[in-house]
């Protein structure tokens, strides 16, 4: 699912999902780096990231996989 990663005015980092009218703040992650691993949104969900650079900027519309989650 496409979904859009941003970091908010505070530094958090949060998930946009535009089919699900859903923004999440990101609770957890797998790599240090963010991208290649799990994510874990406030709502339980987790996604899948791909593998890109370190130093891609944000904001970033990219191809997630949901893992799982309700």
């Amino acid at each position: 699912m496409k979904v859009m990663i941003r970091r908010n005015s505070e530094g958090k980092l949060s998930v946009y999902v535009p089919k699900k009218d859903l923004e999440e703040p990101i609770v957890s992650q797998e790599n240090p780096g963010l991208w290649g691993g799990l994510v874990t949104l406030a709502n339980g969900w987790e996604l899948a990231l791909p593998a890109m650079a370190a130093e891609t900027t944000l904001p970033i519309t990219v191809d997630a996989r949901r893992v799982s989650g309700d």
